[in-house]
């Protein structure tokens, strides 16, 4: 903690919900997932997204590393249709327990 700082905490990270994988009428692509970020509604807000870093948080029953929460590292690659919904690629594929799950888009790397 630095000395003297006092307010609010800085969160280095934006909301995102899993809404699904990429899929046609009869197929799915699990290597794909579907994101709609807290705050994009047009597919103009996604091109500041392209390229930052996406991490699926969750609680693990037993303990890994003293911890009992992991992660599942993954990137924004490109908009899925007009509405700001954008599709990214992770690490693993995401399991099927992630749709309606929350992740963080983090601020980095920066594309400047």
């Amino acid at each position: 903690m630095v000395k003297g700082r006092q307010g609010e905490r800085v969160r280095l990270y934006t909301r995102g919900k899993v809404l699904e994988y990429k899929r046609s009428k009869s197929n799915q692509y699990p290597n794909t997932s579907l994101v709609q970020i807290e705050g994009v509604n047009i597919k103009e807000e996604v091109d500041w997204y392209l390229g930052k870093c996406m991490a699926y948080v969750y609680k693990a029953k037993t303990k890994k590393n003293n911890s009992h929460y992991r992660c599942i590292w993954g990137k924004v690659c490109r908009p899925h249709g007009n509405s700001g919904v954008i599709r990214s690629n992770f690490k693993s594929n995401l399991p099927p327990k992630s749709m309606g799950a929350k992740v963080r888009v983090f601020m980095y790397p920066s594309n400047i």
